[in-house]
Parts: structure tokens; C-alpha cells; sequence
């Protein structure tokens, strides 16, 4: 039987490809996305991803009418259809339960090839799993994108709430087949670990960024410079940047950008701030939109990413397209990429070993500090040259056709 399409009004979630042509319908759902930007990279990837996929793909986005901490919805945007490319972004509020019947009785009405949900865990990734296991929603195939969430960082915090949980929603994804979308192997593993029966596809083409580096800024004579650039959460471990900085001899300054997500984590990071010795001075810029990051990452001498685990880690690629070093832990798959691009790696997450790595980066004179800058921008032009250039939804769309 005919499955119905999508009504094509203004306020509502139109077709996207030209009537009569074949098309791989796709729901999907994120947390949040533009025009917000503090919740970071996951957001940014399936911006990216609509606006690469094939006209073959007719997309449809769900997502938050709010960005990340904020109290206000984004102006005019609550509750209405937005065009971007080819596909629909609705902008739902979580409070509302007049858009979600809404939204429901709309979406209800398509059958879809595909449901791309982007997180594990994030309610606007269960409610629609749980709407098509029970039959409320109507897609042939459910592709899971932890962003992360499985790897053993992110595991570790809230970690019982977490294993009861994933004890019975595993079940609920077996029992639909799910597939997972990681980034990277390592990703694919740590998902593997989770659910060893899962069906794992690894796409990384995951952010707009541009085919070659920035031009190397000149070398540059006084005091390290680093930048820290992320939410201010545990995951992010900023505090561990700055205990290190509490026992580093040289003079260091350093910037921390992005939003506050954990208040009470930022409070203890405040205090650590207010202890650092004189010879290290230590502000806290703010949110730095997107634009400017660039620009940001161009004036230090190096990123300070103490993490806990990434799937993928926008900002690396960002501070290396930059000509800006990375002092990263080995939680993220960059670490071969930055081990020959003029980076350092830190296994040990403690505070002597960052102390340590720190001090011989404050020792580096300028023009040591220039050859570091040419290495990690020759790294990125190495490493952009391999990324992919098929989207996760065009890859899922051709091996469903294959079948």
C-alpha cells in the first residue's frame, strides 16, 4: 500500500525531492542545532550531514526550539517548520505538549525508511526508538549515533544510572535491529563492548571544514599561551588543566571558552583559578560563536584537551586547520594523527604528568614553537585528504538498496 507523504505547507514538514523521483526517506533527531551552538560537535555533524547528503536523501530534523542552558526559545522558531537545504527542521518544545501532538500527528502519517536518532540516551533519541517499537511511529530501520556516549569516559560518569538503564533499553534495540553510526573504529568498538551484537557503520564525515590549513601565524616571543575551548563539564576535564597549572614553574596563560553546562563542576574550577600561583593567569572568556573559533584558536600556542573520551572531537580538527598544536589525552582518535603533527599526547590523566607536558611547551622558544605550528597544520592537510566524502545517511541508503 502507498505510504503518504509528509504535507508540504509552510509550517509543516514538506517533501523534499521532486515528485516521482525515488527517495530514502529519513527522521531524524537531535538534542540541539542551529542556529544554537554551545551543546558542540553533535549538532554541528548532523548539520553537516543534511547539507551533504545526496538529493536522493529526503530528510527530516526534530530538534530542541532552544539552545543548550538557554531559558528563551530561538525567535520565531518554536513550533514551526524551517527549511534548510533540502531538508525540514521542526523546532519542538520539550514543554509543549500541544507541538508534540502536533509534530505526532504529522509525522505519523509517513512511513520512513530510516530513523537517525543522536545519542543513546537523550530523550528526544527514546521517545521516538520507543514510538516505532511500539508502532507509534513508522520507519523500516532504526540507526543509532552514540556521539560518545559508550566510550569508557563518559561510562564512568553517573555510571550505575547509566548500566541500569542501557540493561534494559538494549533489549528494546535489539529486538528492532537498530544499527549504530560511530565515527571512527575506536568508536565502533566501544560500541561493540556495549552491545556485542550490534551492526556497527563507520562514517566520518562528520564537519564542514575547509581543504587546507589556515596560513601559519608568525612565530611569536613571551609566555606560552594556551587555550582551552569546550563546555565546562566533567567530561571535558578542564579541571585537570588547571591542577596542572597550579604546580608549572614557567609563566603560562591561558583562556577557557564555551558554555557553562555543569555549574557546580564550573564553581569548583573557579576555586582551583583563584589558587593558581602569580606566574599563571588563567580568564574565562565566555562563549565563542563558531566564526570565530578560528580566529581564537590562531592566537594561542597550543589547545589544552584534557578529556575524558571523544567520538570525534570537532575542536582537534578545528585547532590543527587553525595551525594551532593540540595537548590532548589519548581518549579520542586523533592521537595518531597528533603524534606526528607537532602535538603532544598525554596518556596519564593526572595532574603531574599535564604538569610535565606543560612545563616543556613553556620551555620551547618561539621558533620551536613555529616549526610545532607547520607540523600540525601538515597534519591536518594529510589527514583532511582521507576523509570521506559519503554521508552516513547516503552509505545506510545505497546498503539498503544492495539488499
Amino acid at each position: 500500500m502507498q505510504q503518504s507523504r509528509l504535507d508540504a505547507s509552510p509550517d509543516a514538514a514538506g517533501s523534499v525531492t521532486p515528485a516521482g523521483t525515488e527517495e530514502f526517506r529519513v527522521l531524524a533527531t537531535c538534542t540541539y542545532f542551529a542556529p544554537g551552538f554551545r551543546a558542540g560537535g553533535p549538532g554541528r555533524s548532523v548539520a553537516h550531514i543534511l547539507d551533504t547528503a545526496s538529493s536522493a536523501v529526503s530528510a527530516v530534523l526534530v530538534t530542541r526550539d532552544r539552545d543548550l542552558g538557554a531559558a528563551s526559545p530561538y525567535p520565531g522558531l518554536s513550533g514551526r517548520w524551517s527549511s534548510r537545504g533540502r531538508a525540514r527542521v521542526f523546532y519542538l518544545s520539550p514543554t509543549s505538549p500541544r507541538q508534540w501532538f502536533a509534530l505526532w500527528s504529522q509525522l505519523r502519517r509517513t512511513r520512513f525508511d530510516l530513523l537517525y536518532v543522536n545519542s543513546l540516551w537523550a530523550p528526544f533519541s527514546l521517545l521516538p526508538v520507543a514510538a516505532v517499537r511500539w508502532g507509534l511511529l513508522r520507519a523500516d530501520r532504526v540507526l543509532v549515533a552514540p556521539r560518545g556516549e559508550c566510550s569508557r569516559g563518559a561510562l564512568s560518569l553517573r555510571a550505575l544510572r547509566k548500566r541500569l538503564f542501557v540493561a534494559g533499553w538494549r533489549r528494546v534495540l535489539r529486538r528492532l535491529d537498530a544499527w549504530f553510526h560511530a565515527s571512527t573504529e575506536r568508536e565502533a568498538a566501544d560500541i561493540r563492548r556495549m552491545f556485542p551484537w550490534a551492526t556497527v557503520r563507520v562514517n566520518g564525515n562528520q564537519s564542514a571544514l575547509p581543504p587546507e590549513p589556515a596560513p601559519v601565524p608568525p612565530p611569536h616571543d613571551g609566555p606560552l599561551r594556551l587555550v582551552f575551548l569546550g563546555r565546562i563539564a566533567e567530561m571535558k576535564n578542564l579541571g585537570l588543566a588547571l591542577a596542572a597549572l597550579a604546580t608549572v614553574r614557567s609563566p603560562v596563560t591561558m583562556d577557557v571558552c564555551g558554555p557553562i553546562e555543569d555549574a557546580a563542576y564550573w564553581r569548583r574550577c573557579t576555586a582551583q583559578i583563584a589558587a593558581l600561583p602569580p606566574t599563571v593567569q588563567v580568564r574565562y572568556v565566555g562563549v565563542v560563536p563558531p566564526s570565530e573559533v578560528p580566529a581564537v584558536l590562531a592566537e594561542h600556542d597550543a589547545l589544552v584537551m584534557p578529556t575524558l573520551g571523544e567520538n570525534f572531537g570537532h575542536v582537534i580538527a578545528e585547532s590543527l586547520a587553525a595551525a594551532c598544536p593540540v595537548l590532548c589525552s589519548d581518549r579520542t582518535p586523533w592521537t595518531p594523527v597528533l603524534l606526528v603533527g607537532g602535538c603532544a599526547v598525554v596518556p596519564e590523566l593526572t595532574a603531574p604528568a599535564w604538569a610535565a607536558e606543560i612545563e616543556r611547551w613553556a620551555e620551547r622558544s618561539a621558533d620551536e614553537r613555529y616549526v610545532a605550528r607547520r607540523a600540525a597544520a601538515d597534519a591536518y592537510r594529510r589527514w583532511r585528504a582521507g576523509v570521506t566524502d559519503e554521508t552516513i545517511l547516503d552509505a545506510v541508503r545505497r546498503e539498503v538498496a544492495a539488499a
